[in-house]
């Protein structure tokens, strides 16, 4: 199962970066996915329209996004779950999927990454194609998170 963020950690100023419908394509082979966003731009439908995955839009301003996200963990069993996020509203998420046994990865998708969302993920890494590679080319995980 991957869920991941849309605004800043797929996408840059709203749009998919390049080569991401591509690698979700090839994601959603092997993962069930669910994008989780506030959609600050407006754009995340528009953009993932035709991608086999699930969006799912947060509700209100904002003032509780990260217990939102948190939130919707609730349905799955951590130790399957893959996260990708890079914002405060994603650090609850990432910290529950880390502390749950499963992979939380803060992605620097060209917006910045919130400092508490690197400290509550098990991997920190520039580039949404690069995060989604993890999960195609896992080889690169075992150097990574090696003892």
């Amino acid at each position: 199962m991957l869920i991941s963020d849309y605004t800043g950690t797929l996408s840059l100023d709203g749009e998919l970066t390049s080569g991401v419908r591509e690698a979700l394509l090839q994601v959603a082979d092997k993962f069930d996915v669910h994008i989780i966003t506030a959609d600050t731009f407006g754009r995340a439908a528009a953009e993932l329209e035709g991608l086999p995955l699930e969006t799912h839009k947060l509700k209100g301003p904002g003032s509780d996004h990260d217990l939102q996200k948190r939130q919707f963990l609730d349905r799955f069993d951590m130790r399957s779950v893959v996260a990708l996020g890079n914002g405060n509203n994603d650090r609850l998420l990432l910290k529950a999927v880390k502390e749950g046994g499963g992979l939380a990865i803060a992605v620097d998708n060209g917006e910045g990454c919130a400092a508490d969302s690197i400290q509550n993920a098990n991997v920190f890494i520039s580039g949404a194609c690069n995060a989604l590679d993890l999960l195609l080319k896992t080889d690169r995980l075992k150097a990574t998170l090696r003892f």
